[in-house]
């Protein structure tokens, strides 16, 4: 195994530096024969090894017809394997004092696992069977159906979940970003045990399999325990090619959209379709969002709530995406002041078209982007999400450092470019009760 670590090394692959509480490691990508990607990187100060173990997968590969597979997939994989049900399964994860978890999200699906060093091997163990063989129970698989239903009615009933979906469907239309990672009722309670096997065997597969480990371990010792247990893991090919999403639909114009509760308040919220991580203007946006809506000294937090008290809650989002993502500006309001919070939140992202940030409003920004992101690479398992994710969105693990120079390389031009260019003629989602919304105009 030291041997195909070398090998990489000689090729010229890259090797990064990251950073955790006291130590700085050089993290290393190989490839094992069957496919699988491994970063490795050791940080000796700390007994614990995490590990994130991404497939390209995620409700991104779903048609509209089968949202909310993945979802169901990731509740389902640790229910049960050839020689042990769900709770033999719990009971070895609890005896080694370890955590499995399995998620799915829109671009990619998750298995996580942290252990003590000495009992990584058992870990890996159970986490092979598990990937390498479920079964899927019938039983199992209708109880997940069931309590997946119960948190889509659940969202249902949430102003902010009601207007985040209305709004994404306008966006995004039958593209896997229109939909919420738990899918509809109507896709999730026609899906069948078959429907999860299928997915498990086109999608979980060793060849796209991306798995970040950090812990004590030198890379060498790592790479070999791990080979061991999934180096023979060998897939047949798909009975068919993945399908692609559908082609992104043209950028939307102006559009508004309304769903009537019974409540006293009102959810207002303005939605842009961004860029995809990969862009330039990636970073430009991410400080906008910042500017907008992150923390207790954003624009809107004290223009709309502190100043004017027309918000309870106030932010904005840029998600991170493979494809163009959702950029979102939102308030929660008295349902009375529906139409001056619309107004307030729309007169301050046209104000970014008028009168671009000062430098020092920049540098505030970075400040407090650079210093989120540091703050987010502490542990080792968030260093091994860092190191995955940005693999499985296909940046490479190098843009773990790349990123802060993006920022860094922001000005007040770039970010008035970026909102001319992408935070105009918004769709508008607004969500409360019937008579205030019907007193409601818009302007664009």
């Amino acid at each position: 195994m030291k041997a195909i670590i070398l090998d990489c090394v000689s090729k010229g692959i890259p090797t990064m530096t990251i950073s955790s509480l006291a130590v700085r490691q050089a993290a290393q990508r190989l490839r094992l024969p069957n496919g699988l990607t491994l970063l490795l990187a050791q940080n000796p100060t700390v007994d614990i090894v995490a590990a994130r173990l991404f497939f390209p997968a995620g409700s991104y590969v779903e048609s509209p017809e089968k949202a909310g597979l993945a979802s169901l997939v990731a509740s389902v994989l640790t229910k049960g394997t050839s020689s042990r049900d769900s709770q033999a399964i719990a009971s070895c994860v609890e005896s080694l004092g370890a955590a499995i978890g399995v998620d799915s999200s829109a671009d990619y699906f998750e298995v996580s696992l942290k252990s003590l060093a000495e009992d990584l091997p058992q870990v890996l163990a159970l986490v092979a069977e598990i990937l390498r063989d479920p079964i899927f129970p019938e039983a199992e698989v209708w109880r997940e159906q069931q309590l997946m239903l119960q948190a889509i009615r659940s969202q249902q009933e949430r102003p902010f979940s009601v207007a985040y979906d209305q709004l994404r469907q306008i966006l995004y239309d039958n593209h896997p970003y229109a939909f919420s990672h738990l899918g509809k009722a109507s896709s999730l309670g026609s899906l069948t045990r078959q429907d999860l096997q299928t997915y498990h065997a086109q999608h979980l597969r060793p060849d796209s399999l991306i798995m970040a480990v950090v812990g004590p371990l030198p890379a060498d010792q790592l790479a070999e325990l791990i080979a061991s247990h999934l180096g023979s893991w060998i897939s047949a090919p798909p009975a068919r090619p993945p399908a692609r999403p559908p082609a992104l639909p043209p950028r939307p114009q102006g559009s508004l959209c309304t769903t009537g509760q019974t409540t006293q308040q009102s959810t207002v919220m303005l939605g842009y379709r961004g860029c995809a991580v990969g862009d330039p203007d990636y970073a430009p946006l991410k400080v906008l969002a910042t500017y907008l809506g992150s923390g207790l000294s954003s624009r809107l937090f004290v223009e709309l709530r502190e100043k004017r008290g027309l918000a309870y809650e106030v932010s904005a989002f840029f998600a991170t995406r493979r494809d163009p993502a959702p950029f979102v500006a939102y308030l929660g309001t008295a349902a009375d002041n529906t139409q001056t919070a619309l107004a307030g939140l729309q007169a301050e992202l046209d104000r970014l078209h008028q009168h671009p940030l000062s430098p020092s409003e920049v540098a505030v920004c970075q400040r407090k982007v650079l210093g989120q992101y540091a703050l987010s690479k502490q542990t080792n398992a968030q260093i091994a999400q860092m190191l995955g994710w940005y693999e499985v969105l296909q940046l490479g693990m190098e843009f773990d450092q790349t990123y802060p120079s993006l920022v860094k390389a922001v000005t007040p031009q770039s970010l008035h470019r970026v909102a001319q260019t992408y935070l105009t003629d918004p769709v508008i989602s607004l969500v409360g009760p019937e008579s205030a919304l019907a007193e409601v105009s818009v302007t664009y």
